[in-house]
């Protein structure tokens, strides 16, 4: 399992090794000791998975405060993402700073996101899964959502290529100058 740093701290790209042959594969995706030995120590207490009919379906930027923040440990299992991380710790050299990585069952990568991110994506193909693992249980009355086109974060969204179909919730979310983050 390789698992490097991203451009912002605590952000990793995790590659789990993949073992194929006449069969099809096998792969262990999530180790903890090998998580803990890259600095990720992690419980995880919720696996949650999303499927997406068309390309162009943008859930995000979600995240949870204090006392129930998440990190998340996030892949596909079917299609591909592009996967962004928003840093909202205010304390933070590289608060309101993104990351963007496409993650996808051809690259068999994984993306870890700490506390303190925000966190979205948009699905690069049609019928898209993504499967990921989180720190804290749902919590409604922690829950919060910032603009995906925020323009002070100024994410690239890969916009030209298809339209983007949103929920209610994300249409309605605030920008990141209004929106309650970490400290």
């Amino acid at each position: 399992m390789e698992i490097r740093p991203l451009s912002l701290e605590g952000v990793f790209e995790i590659v789990p090794r993949k073992f194929e042959d006449s069969r099809g594969f096998f792969s262990e995706t999530y180790n903890a000791l090998a998580a803990a030995g890259a600095g990720l120590d992690v419980t995880f207490v919720q696996d949650n998975h999303s499927h997406s009919a068309r390309r162009g379906v943008l859930r995000g930027l979600h995240y949870q405060l204090p006392p129930r923040a998440q990190d998340k440990l996030v892949r596909v299992t079917h299609g591909a993402i592009l996967d962004v991380a928003v840093d909202i710790r205010k304390s933070s050299s590289t608060f309101g700073q993104w990351i963007a990585l496409e993650v996808s069952v051809a690259k068999w990568n994984q993306i870890f996101i700490p506390k303190g991110f925000a966190h979205g994506f948009v699905t690069l193909t049609h019928d898209t899964e993504v499967v990921y693992k989180v720190s804290d249980y749902h919590s409604p009355e922690h829950e919060r959502s910032i603009r995906f086109d925020d323009p002070e974060i100024g994410i690239e969204w890969p916009s030209a290529a298809f339209e983007f179909l949103l929920s209610e919730k994300d249409q309605k979310a605030p920008l990141l100058s209004s929106a309650t983050v970490f400290e």
